[in-house]
């Protein structure tokens, strides 16, 4: 899969920080079941890449991404822990040259169209624009699609259940990241069941598939 693929699938991709290895299946099982089955693991916690290898083995009907790259050697450690995705908060030249050395497709980080620009150049066209709401939000991706037409975004960074459709209605936003549908409190207290709730009202909002 290429990573327009991944973000068509679902149209909220959950921005997860496990503190805990033993929340990463049900958590993963809890999200699939809501409906939302493409899943970032940041790399936050010095538990995540276990994560990621417990979720692929465990649930196979998810699409285990890791998130947070920002050194080279990170892409190695994601692939070794079997990440089917990266995504990146930017984009530098040394993270190029590490994203060619995996299998695995990146959605690299953006915030102006300078780094639009670079990014374009190095042949990506689907981006995350992060952060989203202090980079200028919706305005800010209304004013890139005006002039780079062929990219598409997921905007990630202070997106809530609220605001999440404003962003989904965007012609050049094929998913958004959004963290509450796995909020801390709801992890801490095991409820499996609440965020499969939360999961299953993010998968209903109507994006462009």
């Amino acid at each position: 899969m290429n990573i327009r693929d991944i973000m068509r699938m679902a149209p909220v991709i959950p921005v997860l920080i496990i503190e805990r290895i033993e929340h990463a299946v049900p958590l993963a099982q809890a999200l699939c079941a809501g409906g939302l089955n493409v899943l970032e693991v940041t790399l936050r916690t010095p538990i995540a890449l276990t994560a990621i290898e417990r979720m692929r083995a465990a649930v196979p009907d998810a699409i285990v991404g890791v998130g947070t790259l920002t050194r080279p050697g990170d892409f190695e450690d994601a692939a070794n822990a079997g990440a089917q995705f990266g995504v990146s908060p930017g984009l530098t030249n040394d993270l190029i040259e590490a994203a060619q050395d995996v299998s695995f497709p990146l959605l690299p980080g953006v915030m102006t169209p300078a780094e639009v620009i670079n990014a374009r150049l190095h042949g990506y066209n689907a981006l995350k624009l992060f952060p989203a709401m202090q980079a200028g939000g919706i305005g800010m991706l209304k004013a890139l699609s005006s002039v780079f037409s062929d990219v598409v975004f997921c905007p990630t960074g202070g997106i809530t259940r609220e605001t999440a459709p404003q962003f989904l209605a965007l012609n050049n936003v094929l998913c958004v990241g959004g963290s509450w549908v796995a909020p801390a409190n709801l992890l801490a207290a095991g409820d499996w069941q609440a965020i499969e709730v939360l999961a299953k009202e993010a998968a209903e909002l109507p994006h462009h598939a």
